[in-house]
């Protein structure tokens, strides 16, 4: 069986106020992308040739461009605890998602997993916030408001046709370090502010706009701490707009800068014109 985990993208995303657990409210709005993982899970058999149920201990992770332990491996693990007693999996994951490139892709690998396991293992939304912010999201990739640390979701319609150019610029930017930073130069919202942005953004992306039509509400708070820690966002940024996107910004915490298209021959052309290795153009905002 193959199973496709589609790239998410931050069309905006506005910091709020820390929080006692020491994390952010945050205000952001999520659309998934055309660009996604393919993940094969073939069942592992028995030496006889029959599917074994002996445990969690058989499912195996195979992904050669993610070095250390993979969020895959821990959706398993967690569904494993909950009593999933799915046959043992051998999951391949063929990454088309640029890796730490602030696109979610990690997140929506864990996040295909854990589909295996709808109606046979309880609270999937529960499993998916411990395994990381992006991942709840994901259990469904559609266009959605998301609140809190990531566990308030909002599904809303979906956006008229648009694409993307995405500029991942190496990825590499670790997250922790862009939030320290933007603490460290006061950046973020109050909370009354947090709440006026999600109400702009539910009116108006919840009638199916393109977010072409809004891009005063596309910001991303985090640029200026990205971009104090990797100037060459700012580079990417200009070079997207000088080949023609109405529109281009940060996406999560970065590293990659995207630019916003009508479609996707426009896109394309828009690509052509960087004749940059790295750059990805692709629809976006696309029904899973």
């Amino acid at each position: 069986m193959q199973t496709l985990a589609p790239a998410k993208l931050n069309l905006c995303l506005y910091l709020g106020p820390t929080r006692d657990d020491g994390l952010h409210e945050l205000c952001s709005l999520f659309e998934p992308l055309a660009l996604a993982d393919l993940i094969t899970l073939p069942t592992l058999t028995t030496p006889g040739g029959g599917q074994s149920r002996m445990g969690a201990e058989l499912d195996e992770v195979v992904c050669p461009e993610v070095e250390g332990e993979n969020l895959v491996a821990r959706a398993l693990a967690a569904l494993r605890e909950r009593g999933w007693d799915a046959p043992p999996l051998r999951v391949e994951i063929e990454k088309r998602i640029p890796v730490a490139a602030g696109l979610g892709g990690g997140s929506a690998d864990a996040a295909a997993v854990l589909r295996l396991a709808r109606g046979e293992v309880a609270e999937l939304e529960e499993i998916a916030l411990a395994l990381g912010a992006d991942v709840p999201s994901q259990l469904t990739p559609a266009l959605a408001l998301v609140r809190g640390v990531g566990e308030r979701i909002e599904r809303l319609p979906e956006p008229a046709s648009h694409a993307v150019v995405l500029l991942p610029g190496g990825g590499g930017l670790g997250t922790a370090a862009v939030f320290a930073e933007a603490d460290r130069l006061g950046l973020g919202r109050d909370a009354a502010e947090l709440g006026e942005l999600a109400q702009r953004l539910r009116d108006v992306a919840g009638a199916g706009a393109s977010p072409l039509s809004y891009p005063e509400l596309l910001v991303n708070d985090l640029e200026p701490a990205a971009r104090s820690l990797r100037p060459q966002i700012g580079d990417a940024l200009d070079a997207l707009r000088a080949a023609g996107a109405p529109h281009a910004l940060l996406t999560g915490s970065g590293p990659t800068a995207f630019g916003l298209f009508e479609d996707l021959a426009a896109a394309r052309a828009a690509a052509a014109v960087l004749d940059r290795d790295d750059a990805i153009a692709c629809e976006a905002g696309v029904a899973w």
